[in-house]
């Protein structure tokens, strides 16, 4: 009897100690086998200036060198049009985008605490060309008085919020005393500067304005036939393409992570092949700081025809 006592009190004693011993919980086993959890990815885009493929291309090859740079995962992401990019900023989709003047200040004031960082060297003295269809009789322009020549012509800007291929030469235009109405029939709006070479090119318009960069780029590339088209002008310079990034970025990687961002872009060095080659498809030598007071001019005109209010 006692026997059978004394082994039930060691039976009562064991379950008593395992109900005490707090059981190994799952979660806190996964916890400690699990990886890491991987950063929210830094998301860039551009506006779609020019062909898909080229800016793909482009902005493929720059996130991947600033993934390495900034050490944080970063994607590209590509947008429809320029009131994509815009929209897609302002509702924190995107973290830092390659703009033009103008849409640079329509995302900027939607955002506050959104800056412009960069820019290429070449910016802050940017210029449009008009062109025109070697048939349509226009001649080199050499004032820009001389742009009422272009009354009674067809013509087409680029995109309706470009501002090398709108914004810019509507503002010369309206300078020299030329109004919308003032062209043959409704004035144009291409998709990107690629489309309004290539609708001068082909005679559908008799003329454009379109950013001098990619005009440039297209002769180097010999896609120009200029036994069809020529540029009879060359506009005064402005400040036009830059860098948003949006003060987002702050809290997910730190308050530094923007003067990160703007060193590894003034970093690219064109005496390393892989980081020349990122120049070269942006046209450009380098990229130096800019800031958002730079583009009040743009802002002011862009207000002046309707595009900012």
């Amino acid at each position: 009897m006692k026997k059978i006592v004394l082994s039930g009190l060691l039976l009562l004693l064991g379950l008593s100690f395992t109900a005490c011993t707090p059981a190994s919980s799952p979660t806190a086993s996964s916890t400690h086998s699990a990886a890491p959890t991987t950063a929210k990815p830094l998301t860039t885009s551009a506006i779609p200036d020019q062909e898909p493929e080229k800016l793909q291309r482009l902005y493929t090859k720059l996130a991947k060198y600033l993934e390495a740079e900034l050490k944080v995962p970063v994607v590209y992401k590509p947008v429809t049009d320029y009131t994509a990019a815009v929209t897609a900023f302002k509702v924190g989709d995107l973290d830092l985008v390659w703009f033009g003047g103008l849409t640079g200040v329509q995302a900027r004031l939607q955002v506050p605490g959104a800056e412009a960082i960069a820019q290429r060297d070449v910016d802050s003295q940017f210029h449009s060309v008009f062109i025109v269809n070697q048939k349509s009789g226009l001649k080199p322009i050499k004032d820009i008085q001389e742009l009422t020549e272009l009354k009674g012509h067809t013509f087409t800007f680029g995109s309706e919020s470009s501002t090398s291929g709108r914004l810019m030469p509507q503002y010369f235009l309206k300078q020299a005393g030329v109004k919308l109405e003032d062209f043959k029939g409704q004035v144009g709006f291409s998709k990107n500067h690629d489309a309004t070479l290539e609708l001068v090119t082909a005679g559908t318009y008799e003329a454009g304005a379109l950013n001098e960069k990619v005009w440039t780029s297209r002769l180097k590339e010999g896609k120009v036939d200029q036994s069809k088209v020529a540029v009879i002008w060359r506009s005064p310079a402005y400040f036009d393409y830059h860098w948003v990034i949006n003060p987002a970025v702050k809290e997910r990687y730190g308050a530094e992570f923007v003067e990160k961002v703007q060193a590894a872009l003034l970093k690219l060095d064109p005496k390393v092949p892989e980081q020349k080659e990122i120049l070269d498809l942006f046209t450009a030598s380098k990229f130096v700081k800019t800031q958002n007071s730079n583009y009040a001019t743009i802002e002011q005109i862009g207000r002046e025809i309707g595009k900012i209010k």
